[in-house]
């Protein structure tokens, strides 16, 4: 197999890309319509921020926040524990060769959103970037 030459950088190929955003989408999609036979899980409206990928495509990581951002963690102990039907169902809608194995992490984009609000507020940082 002949190495992408097109890759410039250590960042995702646009094939890691498209399948962690297909992923994501049918992820969301499986969450919302509460396809999923654990009734804790379904009771939970929860954000999928952004998917993963492993350059080989064998782990896919989920990046989640519950709505309204309380019980974090165990959103994520719920999503690991049902990350077996959450695959097999992947792998069903999507039709992929190899359906990724599924990690879940908390989305924390938004907190570092705004810490980096917060210290453009700042005089010093205000005062260095006017200048």
């Amino acid at each position: 197999m002949s190495r992408n030459i097109h890759n410039d950088g250590p960042g995702p190929s646009q094939r890691q890309l498209r399948v962690g955003e297909t992923i994501r989408r049918a992820l969301s999609e499986i969450l919302m319509r509460g396809d999923i036979h654990d009734p804790d899980l379904n009771r939970l409206s929860i954000t999928v921020g952004e998917v993963r990928t492993s350059p080989d495509l064998k782990v896919a990581t989920a990046f989640v926040l519950p709505l309204g951002g309380t019980g974090q963690d165990v959103v994520v102990d719920l999503l690991a524990r049902n990350k077996g039907e959450l695959r097999r169902m992947i792998g069903k809608k999507l039709g992929l060769k190899f359906t990724p194995d599924l990690r879940f992490r908390v989305d924390d984009t938004f907190d570092r959103m705004d810490e980096t609000r917060r210290l453009f507020q700042q005089d010093d940082v205000r005062r260095d970037v006017e200048e």
